[in-house]
């Protein structure tokens, strides 16, 4: 009988003791977020150079007609009515005060997302969060272009690329 209660009592502090690192590790992560690696460039092959040929001048584009976003426009959520206009930096999102984008929301990482320019287009990048970031109400797990005028939701916070 005292060796049953024994195996029992090892048995508790063991569950107890992974319940315990458990939440250390999500509690590590939340605040220091992940640590990605970056992905490896891929080399050509030498080949031998091909004589260039004369290519047409390319046409001047109007900015009028650039279907560029030029703002991001928080729609819902505490910072509604924000805006933020768009350059050619990356835009981070999340808790900590380094982000381009600081949201106090318990469901938001402290590095949530990020928004990167990729010629006219913007692709969004979660960063490991623990609740996830949702374009359009599907969950964002690689990088994905970001249309004009779709909802992505970070917490509670609602954003949109515009013009």
């Amino acid at each position: 009988m005292s060796a049953v209660l024994f195996v029992l009592h090892v048995v508790v502090l063991v569950l107890l003791w992974g319940l315990v690192l458990a939440a250390i590790v999500a509690v590590r992560h939340d605040v220091f977020g992940v640590r990605r690696q970056p992905a490896p460039t891929p080399t050509a092959p030498a080949r031998p150079a091909a004589p260039k040929r004369a290519q047409p001048a390319p046409k001047p584009q109007q900015k009028s007609q650039s279907k560029a976003a030029r703002t991001l426009v928080v729609t819902g959520g505490p910072l509604a009515g924000t805006t933020l206009p768009l350059d050619n930096t990356p835009i981070t999102i999340g808790r900590a005060d380094g982000s381009t984008l600081v949201i106090s929301d318990d469901y938001v990482s402290s590095n949530h997302a990020r928004l990167v320019p990729s010629g006219d287009a913007w692709v969004l990048e979660d960063l490991g969060s623990t609740n996830g970031t949702f374009l359009d109400r599907q969950r964002v797990t690689a990088a994905t272009q970001v249309p004009l005028g779709t909802p992505i939701r970070i917490g509670k916070t609602v954003l949109e690329l515009r013009r």
